[in-house]
């Protein structure tokens, strides 16, 4: 009885809400209030529940069964929130946005981001052959790893141990690979049959987080 006083005491100074205003959202009755207050009596699980609701608090921490106070919080309510949740990328180096460049990884450099972003690592835009794509220089492209992509998406693409970043487009009856720029200033770099030998698409990229 003791714990349940002093934390429903304690809840309420946190809340800034007073008896009446704690009567008022639950529709318990002032004189049932003041001796849960008082300590006459414990409330019914109903009449507790309603309590912990208008408290954003855990019944069990009520009751002195539970150390932690604070109830998750239920953002069906709040259909314009949601919660953000931040992991690690590892950065494979910079990647050409033109001119390809040699491909490095840093084992030690990674970029945080949102979890939601399904990748696998992410490279740093170097170049501006990418700007109709909204990619410049210096952002981070996040890519997930797949050895193909389909015609006209956007990857990052080894060649003979440098990196680009370029739209494919693969014709196999022709055996003929186009990476394209998204800056006309930029001609296709076209590769066939066993020019394809040294090429391999690192993967496909997801999304992007820009510096500006």
């Amino acid at each position: 009885m003791e714990h349940f006083t002093q934390r429903l005491r304690s809840a309420m100074q946190k809340a800034h809400i007073t008896q009446a205003e704690l009567c008022a959202k639950t529709g318990i009755s002032r004189s049932t209030m003041s001796q849960y207050c008082s300590g006459a009596f414990l409330p019914k699980r109903a009449k507790l529940q309603q309590i912990a609701q208008a408290l954003d608090v855990k019944e069990a921490w009520l009751l002195g069964y539970d150390d932690t106070p604070i109830q998750p919080v239920a953002f069906e309510k709040y259909p314009n929130l949601r919660p953000i949740h931040l992991r690690k990328f590892p950065v494979l180096g910079e990647i050409a946005c033109g001119t390809p460049i040699f491909a490095q990884e840093d084992k030690d450099a990674f970029i945080t981001a949102d979890a939601d972003i399904h990748a696998d690592f992410c490279l740093i835009a170097k170049g501006d052959s990418m700007i109709g794509a909204r990619i410049f220089d210096g952002d981070t492209v996040f890519i997930r790893k797949q050895p193909m992509v389909d015609n006209g998406e956007i990857a990052a693409v080894i060649i003979d141990e440098e990196a680009t970043l370029k739209r494919v487009y693969y014709d196999p009856k022709n055996a003929r690979l186009q990476l394209v720029a998204e800056n006309p200033a930029y001609p296709p770099l076209v590769y066939m049959r066993e020019e394809l030998d040294y090429i391999h698409i690192l993967g496909k990229a997801i999304g992007f987080m820009s510096m500006f």
